[in-house]
């Protein structure tokens, strides 16, 4: 048996969690190839026009792997009860993987969370293994390792951007979803960038998730989404280190275009950048506002200096 997993929307995320229990489990995996322009393609022939650029790329990704596995991981998140929601398009991107490659020969295996109806992150992944044929006890022991796996990736994540952070150097605050900024066609071109620009970016998706989240009310005491209450709440963690901070969006994302111009509105302190990534080719328009921006950046801090 073979699990493909869509290297795609919250991969980036819960990848350690993931490939850590299948291991464990001794359940063979594969992962699709990196984004690039032909995965892009195949999956905006599959998506409805309406459909954000990071969801285009994820039916690319699942259309990569038909035939090259027994089962494709799509699983369903709606909320975190007290945290939040999710998007809709992680609450129904099951169904719409299903009915979109239903001509095909594609089988589908999901692990559902909603805290709310007391289907939490644990007993999703006990059901999943037991789907496999695996006994309960074997379930849990793998869940446990990946969960200490995951936390111990993060742990280090965090550790290696305070060291960041301590840097002399410019810094500028990435604001964006991972399977956005970690994206190597539409997002890693942008991180690139900004090293060559001897600039240090500063992931706010690696932000300490609790923290984050308490912190997130001093902007807004009302956002709905989990996941981009995350990224708000980093803000308020890092704004006061860093010299600038990228709102980066795919296009059209719903919650992503009500957060940012909540940030744009709220955040008053910081030179704030705006990108949307459409998935057009060439980077040439975005690394001129790039270079602006940090002309700004630089501009600001001369001015500063000058006062001093």
């Amino acid at each position: 048996m073979k699990i493909g997993i869509p290297r795609a929307f919250l991969y980036y995320k819960y990848h350690y969690l993931w490939e850590t229990f299948f291991e464990e489990l001794g359940i063979e995996f594969i992962v699709s190839p990196e984004t690039n322009k032909d995965i892009l393609n195949r999956g905006m022939t599959y998506a409805i026009d309406e459909s954000c650029l990071s969801s285009k790329i994820y039916l690319g990704h699942v259309e990569w792997l038909i035939g090259k596995c027994d089962y494709i991981l799509i699983p369903t998140i709606s909320n975190y009860a007290s945290s939040g929601t999710v998007c809709t398009k992680f609450q129904a991107i099951y169904d719409v993987v299903k009915n979109t490659f239903r001509d095909k020969d594609i089988k589908l295996i999901n692990y559902n969370i909603d805290v709310k109806n007391s289907d939490f992150e644990v007993k999703a992944f006990l059901k999943m293994g037991r789907f496999l044929g695996k006994k309960n006890a074997s379930c849990m022991r793998s869940y446990l390792i990946a969960k200490q796996a995951e936390k111990t990736a993060r742990v280090m994540d965090e550790k290696y951007q305070e060291q960041l952070l301590d840097e002399k150097k410019i810094k500028i605050l990435l604001i964006s979803h991972s399977y956005n900024i970690y994206d190597k066609y539409i997002g890693a071109p942008i991180i690139d960038y900004l090293h060559d620009m001897d600039v240090i970016p500063i992931i706010g998706d690696l932000a300490n998730k609790k923290e984050a989240i308490y912190n997130s009310f001093e902007i807004s005491e009302t956002l709905p989404w989990t996941y981009n209450r995350e990224l708000v709440g980093s803000i308020v963690l890092y704004k006061n280190r860093v010299d600038g901070i990228i709102l980066l969006s795919s296009f059209p994302c719903g919650p992503d275009s009500l957060v940012n111009e909540i940030i744009i509105r709220r955040v008053k302190d910081k030179p704030i950048l705006n990108l949307i990534l459409d998935g057009q080719e060439g980077t040439a328009g975005i690394e001129t506002r790039l270079e602006s921006f940090l002309d700004i950046i630089n501009f600001k801090k001369d001015d500063y200096s000058g006062k001093i």
